[in-house]
């Protein structure tokens, strides 16, 4: 509801869903945010794709890649990411503008960046999030065009 009213009372803001989203809140998420960060799953292309025809939007996405393979992350598998974008922007008509990755928290995030970069290039997609407030300047070197800088904006969380 506080997203819908932001929205209401600011036509030209454009919102962003970095996280985790669950099926059961695609409707919802479909309806408010104008880019979508964090696809990591068929079952969620499929539902953002019923959600879309429904509400005849159509949101701008990320695919979430898990780069490094980490079990405790969502994210489509490197091998699998040609075709499941292919299936994505053919099958469900998704809007597909980049690729997104977290990579793992306690290692070198460059060859991570470097590997979106390419990746990005191999699908031909314009746009990539990836990179936080630790380490965005890096992100930037390697064709970041979203970044998350939470931290350096508000502060660490407590």
């Amino acid at each position: 509801e506080k997203w819908t009213d932001v929205k209401n009372q600011n036509d030209k803001i454009k919102l962003h869903l970095i996280g985790k989203l669950q099926t059961n809140k695609v409707k919802y998420a479909v309806k408010i945010f104008d880019y979508i960060h964090s696809l990591d799953s068929e079952k969620l292309a499929k539902k953002i794709a019923e959600e879309q025809q429904k509400q005849d939007v159509k949101p701008k996405i990320f695919i979430q890649i898990n780069l490094g393979k980490e079990s405790q992350k969502s994210g489509i598998d490197e091998d699998d990411l040609e075709s499941f974008h292919k299936r994505c922007v053919n099958e469900f008509n998704l809007n597909i503008i980049g690729i997104m990755c977290l990579p793992p928290f306690d290692e070198d995030p460059i060859p991570f960046f470097k590997k979106m970069q390419n990746l990005s290039e191999s699908l031909k997609l314009k746009e990539i999030s990836m990179g936080m407030s630790n380490d965005y300047m890096d992100a930037l070197k390697f064709k970041a065009t979203y970044i998350r800088v939470g931290s350096k904006i508000f502060g660490n969380r407590s």
